[in-house]
């Protein structure tokens, strides 16, 4: 794999650093800037706002900008959005620096995405993606820990600043070693919107928001369910959510190989699997050993997802893959939230603090439903989500555009 993926994966660590830490360090910004907690709790849906709403902004306004220009210009965003943070004196401002920080987080790893599989042959694309994306899931095992024990121990603001500085890494790491990519003539934002309004896009983007929703129903609840169920102590939730993210480690790992061999039935697996594991969470949340085993899986699941769908909507955009595969990020943060809300439903009607496990098994199986859905409209039409890819990923680059050389071996 060529060292530009490496720039890529500490472009996605940065982002899952700085989205994922605030969650952490709630009570020391709220003391900090003199609000509640629950007031404070409404910063990470300023981030949340900004990565649904700058994924298809972003990527329409850059839609003829070549993509390493772009790539450049996203990730300067994404260090004043956090420096912006790190120096908001109150609720207001750090409401604004929050959503400008993640007005880029999207539109990244779109272009990300579109490039990664370019740097490599078009039998390996997947695994490309899925090697920016195990920048993500590595930062749920490091990045994160280490930005809530440093806003812990050197006051909240530090945490964005040291998000700041990997953000200025992976700035000089893109500008090293990511080869330049220059649009081709159907580049341009009506291209983008037309390939947005492709049905199988849209049926791609609601599986993400339906299926990933099953995940972040029992994700946003973890922490009470296992004090409340498992009898995990306060301190010792840190340890098993890092362990959530060596099972997303382990499902980003599978998901590239298994995407290039077979891109929808790694898809159904995914979806199907992470039913299963969630109706057994169910079960196996009051004892801790299996409850842990469980918890892996259902990470491992949950990754497993990510890849084949970025990919399909990578196809289905075929020559405006952009906009698409940015977007898919809006609807993971939509799935979050939804996931989320109707998690809590469940909950405030009194069936339990395991009840969002069922409440997410329903979600990825009605997602999985609708990826059979599109299965079929491939089948109808004659056409194969895995060949498309190959066109997809070249149909922007012009004829005359110097090819880059894949890795080897």
């Amino acid at each position: 794999m060529p060292l530009a993926l490496l720039a890529l994966a500490v472009v996605a660590f940065g982002i899952g650093t700085t989205e994922f830490a605030t969650m952490g360090l709630l009570p020391q910004i709220a003391d900090g800037i003199g609000v509640s907690v629950p007031q404070a709790g409404n910063l990470v849906s300023a981030y949340a706002l900004g990565v649904v709403v700058g994924a298809p902004v972003l990527t329409g306004i850059g839609a003829r900008i070549p993509h390493k220009k772009l790539l450049l210009l996203l990730s300067g965003l994404f260090v004043v959005g956090n420096i912006a943070s790190a120096l908001a004196p109150n609720f207001g401002l750090l409401f604004a620096a929050r959503f400008l920080a993640g007005l880029p987080h999207g539109a990244l790893f779109g272009v990300g995405a579109v490039v990664a599989s370019r740097l490599v042959a078009p039998e390996r694309a997947a695994r490309a993606v899925s090697m920016m994306f195990l920048g993500l899931t590595v930062a749920n095992i490091v990045g994160v820990p280490a930005g809530t024990a440093l806003g812990q121990q050197l006051g909240w603001r530090s945490a964005y600043v040291a998000v700041a500085v990997i953000g200025l890494v992976a700035l000089a790491a893109l500008a090293a070693f990511v080869p330049h990519q220059p649009r081709g003539q159907q580049a341009g934002i009506r291209h983008e919107v037309r390939a947005m309004k492709n049905r199988q896009v849209a049926i791609g983007l609601a599986t993400a928001v339906v299926g990933f929703g099953g995940f972040f129903a029992v994700y946003s609840y973890l922490v009470p369910m296992l004090t409340h169920l498992t009898g995990i102590s306060d301190t010792s939730t840190t340890l098993v959510l890092a362990l959530y993210g060596v099972g997303m480690t382990v499902g980003t790992l599978m998901a590239g190989p298994l995407t290039d061999r077979a891109l929808r039935p790694t898809l159904y697996a995914g979806l199907a699997l992470l039913a299963a594991g969630l109706v057994t969470f169910y079960f196996t949340v009051h004892s801790t050993v299996p409850a842990l085993v469980t918890i892996t899986f259902i990470g491992a699941m949950g990754a497993l997802i990510t890849t084949p769908v970025q990919m399909l909507l990578m196809a289905k955009a075929k020559n405006a893959p952009t906009m698409a595969a940015a977007s898919n990020h809006s609807a993971f943060n939509l799935a979050n939230a939804g996931g989320a809300w109707l998690g809590g439903l469940a909950i405030s009607a009194g069936w339990g603090w395991a009840s969002p496990n069922l409440v997410g098994a329903a979600l990825a199986v009605a997602g999985l439903g609708l990826a059979f859905t599109g299965g079929l409209m491939d089948r109808r039409g004659g056409r194969s989500a895995t060949s498309e890819v190959v066109t997809s990923s070249a149909a922007e680059t012009p004829a005359d555009a110097a090819p880059t050389t894949p890795a080897k071996g």
